[in-house]
């Protein structure tokens, strides 16, 4: 999935109003943003497989820390305990809960999508996934729904700024159309050339989050009780 991950990150703010939606993407991307720096460093394995799934040319052949459900709960507990340590805003239990369940949810969603590649644990044989990457029509509207609900819990929970009314609008509108042209060129554009260029270019999604967390600091919490100042 690409902006399925998205999706849950969008309409996360709907629970945790007050926490960045820069952070509520990264971890919904965690594995995603950890996994190129693995490759590089030939820790984990990818592959160009035209054909492996309808859906996808990639063939994932080794990806233990990054993508098995044992290494990404340590993950989520790690980015629960650190946003809990960190926090300063009154909900900061709440969306330290959210942010440990944002980073399983990538494992959760990769699970539906994926043929049986997704470890269970680093060094286990157990592999599972549903295989919706079988139908690309079937992940297409699996994702436009997931995508669609998302932005309309994320607008639902904000509205611009004051300060930004104009900038409160667009910024997050061209993120959000930015995400879909991206998965458009994904779904419909060549194989890569290399799995190098996989990972350098899955390594430029830590300038999404960037973005993200930009285009959120244009807007605020929609119900005023959100928005009541910290302790």
């Amino acid at each position: 999935m690409f902006i399925g991950h998205f999706a849950l990150a969008l309409g996360a703010k709907r629970a945790v109003p007050r926490a960045s939606l820069g952070a509520l993407v990264a971890a919904a991307q965690w594995s995603d943003l950890l996994w190129p720096a693995l490759l590089l460093g030939g820790v984990e394995r990818v592959e160009i497989a035209p054909g492996d799934t309808a859906f996808t040319p990639l063939r994932f052949v080794s990806y233990p820390i990054s993508h098995s459900l044992l290494a990404v709960a340590l993950w989520g507990a790690a980015g629960a305990g650190l946003w809990w340590l960190l926090g300063r805003d009154q909900q900061k239990e709440r969306a330290a809960l959210v942010v440990g369940l944002l980073v399983v949810s990538h494992w959760v969603l990769d699970a539906l999508t994926h043929r049986p590649d997704l470890p269970l644990a680093p060094g286990g044989d157990a592999r599972v996934g549903l295989g919706l990457w079988r139908s690309v029509p079937g992940t297409i509207a699996a994702e436009a729904a997931l995508f669609a609900v998302g932005a309309w819990l994320y607008y639902r929970a904000t509205r611009p700024r004051v300060e930004y009314p104009a900038a409160g609008r667009w910024a997050i509108a061209s993120f959000l159309a930015f995400l879909v042209v991206v998965y458009v060129m994904n779904v419909f554009g060549p194989p890569p050339p290399s799995t190098d260029a996989i990972a350098w270019t899955t390594l430029s999604m830590w300038l999404l989050v960037v973005w993200a967390w930009w285009a959120d600091r244009r807007r605020e919490p929609a119900d005023v009780l959100d928005r009541v100042p910290s302790a």
